[in-house]
């Protein structure tokens, strides 16, 4: 097995964590008979070696061992090993890699057919990866599922037909037929679905015209199955039924995501399929599609109305797993989670000791189920959201929160100000703590809260740094103020001459409307500042409307050219300042195309334009009919990606009526 593994010079090779000289230790250690040394050495292997998928020259001379480790009956873990191969010489690896995997490639011949279920199952990828026959390849495969028998391998080998499909249209006819045979009777339901799947990705016209309700039923028949072998396996004891009810089937989320992946954009198939998924009486089945059902509500548009009233549903069981994943899912959507309020509100009301949740490390969060309630603007939030602020140590970031309930939060002004007056100043967390308070007294625009914002401007010491990452969020909670904040205005006068005077001078204009105040400032930033500030400065030039007329020719000129969010806001203000949308109209549409996330504040300037940005329409119509959420990219995104898309559409429906 490792015959020339010494005459290599691992001590001049390199992986993830700089010489490569421990990698013979990790070899030998894969072939180790105990379990824990293989193990450790199989987490070595993925943990520098191939770490995070990456290749290293170190890896690549494991490469002929591998083969060697794999191909000997006496080494345990051989799946692993196998497994560790296909994932050296994936596509994302390079073609080194590939190649190297791609020279020893007719060693997974013998191990498709080995007596250990875990390399079978790892070599029937591998075959349709590495064997550059696809002729042969079929035939092994097919062969193959003939005459296989176990229940962890048969999914492996549909999934092996279905990326053969995939890689090899001009010889897939022969692995669709399988397919198709294996996705009717007399096959099992788990290999039906699997089938269903694979063919949805490769040869989707060859699906049944009623698919989902065909999966809906072969799902439920399969976990019937399930249930049966369960009962049949665990002991009637207390353990044996929490083992029951356990939501963990990887293999049923794994033909659920196939399934979801290949439907991809239609849309109203997959709600229907959630929505069949939901009502199983399978707890897994339910969990499943719960967890699925995140992804479908992060990338698409629609009304998920029925599959959000019945994740609702799910909050009511006595399976923690199941329970916690709902409110995940829920906590994600803000306003979307509406229909599932209710249940929100009953499980808040009857877990109190779900309302803060703990941390190992940090402060306590806010808990996921009254997170949700208040993203969801239900008002029933703020009684439990004011005992919390009424407690000795309110959780962390719950000021965010309240942003989401609107005027409805307006009675937690006073624990709110409470709070941020009893903030250590020379902590360095200061900043931390007052973010999300101030967050929320702007959002409920308090004009009480005045001295305590007062207090945070006048009294953070510059020696921690504080003062500089306070100030921002203080400035803005006083813009939000208007003229009550008159009071701040020799403090944010003082604050003309630093980095932050684009903010001041506008919460100085909000307090006292003295254009002549506050033009010098901005005037300086909007040329001389750098980025972030010259577009602070045109968004404040904007409110000034004609006022700023003297500041038109910079913004025009910073229109023309800078990044996209600096020529959008000073189309923004060349327009507010000017009142000719002509010249502008230009700069927002190709600012909409070049950055999706502009989208949302060229939408309020439309809204504000009315019928003088009727020639944008066509964005804004476009817009509403994409089932795509505009953020979307590879890989999944944030929940408050939900938001600013559901803000979007909102905004585009203004501008719309207001044209």
């Amino acid at each position: 097995m490792f015959t020339g593994i010494d005459e290599v010079d691992w001590a001049s090779l390199r992986h993830a964590y700089g010489s490569a000289e421990d990698v013979p230790g990790l070899l030998r250690a894969l072939a180790s008979p105990d379990a824990a040394e293989r193990e450790v050495a199989l987490d070595g292997m993925y943990g520098s070696v191939h770490h995070k998928g990456n290749v290293y020259d170190s890896t690549l001379a494991c490469v002929p061992f591998l083969f060697a480790l794999a191909s000997r009956a006496e080494v345990r873990e051989r799946g692993a090993i196998v497994e560790l191969l296909v994932s050296i010489g994936a596509e994302s690896a390079g073609p080194s890699a590939q190649a190297a995997v791609r020279a020893g490639a007719e060693a997974f011949v013998p191990l498709a057919d080995d007596p250990c279920p875990g390399v079978r199952r790892a070599a029937a990828a591998a075959l349709v990866r590495f064997l550059d026959e696809p002729a042969r390849v079929l035939e092994l495969l097919h062969r193959r599922i003939t005459v296989e028998r176990d229940e962890q391998v048969l999914p492996a080998l549909t999934a092996a037909l279905g990326l053969f499909v995939r890689r090899h249209p001009a010889d897939a006819a022969g692995a669709v037929e399988l397919l198709a045979a294996q996705s009717r009777p007399p096959h099992p339901p788990g290999m039906r679905l699997a089938a269903l799947g694979q063919l949805a990705l490769g040869a989707p016209e060859r699906l049944p015209a009623d698919l989902v309700p065909t999966a809906v039923r072969l799902l439920r028949e399969r976990s019937e199955r399930r249930a049966t072998d369960l009962d049949r396996r665990e002991p009637d004891t207390l353990v044996g039924r929490i083992r029951r009810l356990r939501p963990s089937d990887e293999e049923g989320s794994y033909l659920l995501r196939t399934l979801h992946r290949a439907l991809d954009d239609r849309v109203a198939d997959r709600i229907a399929l959630l929505v069949g998924q939901l009502g199983s009486p399978d707890a897994m089945d339910r969990c499943n599609a719960v967890r699925m059902s995140a992804g479908l509500f992060r990338e698409w548009r629609a009304d998920f109305g029925a599959p959000v009233s019945l994740i609702g549903g799910q909050l009511g069981c006595q399976e923690d797993q199941l329970r916690d994943a709902a409110v995940s899912v829920l906590a994600e959507l803000f306003e979307l989670a509406a229909p599932a309020a209710d249940e929100l509100h009953a499980l808040v009301i009857a877990r109190p000791d779900l309302w803060v949740r703990t941390w190992e490390r940090g402060r306590p969060a806010l808990g996921g189920p009254l997170k949700a309630l208040a993203r969801s603007g239900d008002p029933r939030a703020v009684p439990v959201l004011a005992q919390l602020l009424a407690g000795p140590a309110a959780p962390a970031g719950l000021g965010f929160e309240v942003v989401r309930l609107g005027p409805a939060a307006a009675p937690l002004a006073p624990a709110l100000r409470h709070r941020l007056g009893r903030l250590p100043l020379d902590s360095p967390e200061a900043a931390e703590l007052a973010a999300p308070l101030l967050a929320a007294l702007t959002a409920l625009k308090d004009p009480a809260a005045v001295p305590e914002v007062l207090r945070l401007l006048r009294g953070a010491p510059d020696g921690l740094g504080a003062r500089e990452a306070l100030v921002g969020q203080a400035v803005r909670a006083l813009d939000a103020l208007g003229t009550a904040a008159r009071a701040a205005a020799p403090v944010l006068r003082g604050l003309l001459g630093t980095r932050h005077a684009a903010l001041a001078a506008g919460a100085l204009w909000a307090a006292e409307g003295d254009a002549g105040a506050v033009l010098p400032a901005l005037l300086r930033e909007l040329t001389h500042g750098r980025s972030r500030s010259a577009r602070t400065a045109a968004e404040q030039l904007g409110r000034l409307g004609p006022a700023a007329r003297e500041a038109l020719p910079a913004l025009r000129g910073l229109a023309g050219s800078g990044r996209v969010w600096e020529r959008t806001a000073a189309a923004q203000a060349w327009w507010r300042i000017d009142g000719d949308p002509d010249p502008v109209l230009p700069v927002l549409r190709a600012a909409w195309a070049e950055n999706p996330y502009a989208r949302g504040a060229i939408a309020e300037c439309l809204a504000e334009l009315g019928p003088a940005g009727a020639p944008l329409r066509d964005l804004l119509t476009a817009e509403l009919a994409a089932a795509r959420r505009h953020t979307v990219r590879p890989g999944g995104y944030g929940s408050h990606d939900i938001a600013r898309d559901e803000r979007l559409l909102a905004n585009c429906r203004t501008a719309l009526a207001s044209q």
